[in-house]
């Protein structure tokens, strides 16, 4: 590596988000980087998820992660090209019952004591805000700083950004092996580097088995243009439990208002689902939790639907730092569906990894060899 710890060359295996981002920060580091893609850029969990830029709370370091990195691309969205689409949408956090509004209430002393902003809404105000939900509803939480993004054009426009500085890209390229400082790709090509970044979602494992890293598949659904009919990002206050929870299969109400008049609508999660089809039967649980809630989605024309494989931990928290043994080499992956939300911090705590500038982020909590990556320590 050069001086400073700063590498000259790295490889970056993977470009969704994830792999986008930490090549882009190493990009602007002086570092000449190469991206090796299997298939196409942003083809896999990043072309399949919503596009939601969140802060989650489930757990300190979960918290910290996403609202630094959601500070992140509040400063990077000046620059996006408007193909990406950002748009400070804010999310309400539905509460259904009394008990959950209870819930929104301390995650919004939460929210406070880390200096993020966010306020109660009561039932008049949440039936103000989005009058489609259904009546009854006691309240919610709103967060007015979330924001919405399209993901694809970020990656393209970041992977410009890499050629620009005299980066390459190479898609249909598959890693079969990382050696120290090489790698190794299907067609007996070997490739060279100081730094080896692995942004591989799902298929890290491939490449280092035995990593805790698991697929959880989930389906989406997107509608016609209804312009109006949605105004935030609408989630219940039972998806964290959903999410972060290691059922092999649950269904939350999660709908999106996208830039077109277009909803997507959400979603679900899936352990031992291997196969990316559409399976009616979850599709049918997505949309009539959705109706549930926003009863008028029921005659809305809905036209297409697909799957995606999040990259789940044990933990519910990404591995992003140095393999334990092999100081060339590091970590990006195991985000489940925050890889979207977290990229930019993930990247930005690669550079201070390889600088030693100081971010507002604990590498402990992110590390490959965290006692939690096999017995994960209750939620605060």
């Amino acid at each position: 590596m050069a001086s400073g710890g700063i590498p000259q060359d790295a490889i970056v295996i993977g470009a969704g988000i994830v792999g986008a981002s930490a090549a882009f920060a190493l990009a602007q580091l002086g570092v000449r980087v190469v991206v090796i893609e299997a298939s196409t850029p942003a083809g896999g969990a990043t072309a399949a998820g919503m596009g939601h830029l969140c802060v989650i709370d489930d757990s300190p370091a979960q918290l910290a992660l996403t609202s630094y990195s959601l500070s992140l691309w509040q400063r990077l969205s000046a620059v996006l090209p408007a193909e990406a689409e950002y748009h400070r949408a804010g999310t309400i956090w539905i509460a259904a019952d009394d008990a959950e509004l209870d819930a929104a209430r301390q995650k919004l002393a939460t929210l406070a004591s880390a200096g993020v902003q966010a306020e109660m809404l009561d039932e008049a105000q949440l039936r103000q805000a989005e009058p489609n939900l259904r009546p009854g509803l006691p309240g919610g939480l709103l967060m007015p700083d979330d924001a919405i993004v399209y993901a694809p054009p970020v990656v393209r426009w970041m992977l410009h950004q890499v050629r620009e500085k005299g980066g390459q890209v190479l898609t249909g390229a598959k890693v079969v092996r990382i050696d120290p400082k090489v790698v190794l790709l299907a067609d007996h090509r070997a490739l060279p580097a100081d730094l080896i970044v692995v942004a591989t979602g799902v298929w890290a494992p491939e490449l280092f088995p035995g990593l805790p890293v698991r697929p959880r598949k989930g389906h989406l659904a997107i509608t016609d243009r209804y312009p109006g009919f949605c105004r935030h990002q609408l989630v219940e206050l039972a998806y964290i439990k959903n999410a972060h929870g290691h059922s092999e299969e649950s269904v939350s109400f999660n709908i999106q208002p996208r830039t077109t008049g277009q909803l997507l609508i959400g979603s679900s999660r899936q352990y031992n689902a291997t196969d990316a089809a559409v399976e009616p039967r979850m599709l049918r649980k997505v949309l009539a939790r959705a109706t549930q809630l926003m009863p008028g989605i029921a005659n809305l024309n809905v036209l297409r639907a697909w799957t995606g494989f999040r990259a789940a931990t044990l933990d519910s928290l990404p591995i992003i730092g140095p393999h334990p043994a092999r100081p060339d080499l590091y970590f990006a992956t195991g985000h489940e569906g925050l890889g979207l939300t977290t990229s930019l911090a993930t990247a930005a705590l690669l550079a201070a990894h390889l600088t030693g500038e100081p971010t507002p982020l604990d590498p402990a909590a992110f590390a490959a060899d965290r006692p939690t990556l096999l017995e994960p320590e209750p939620h605060a």
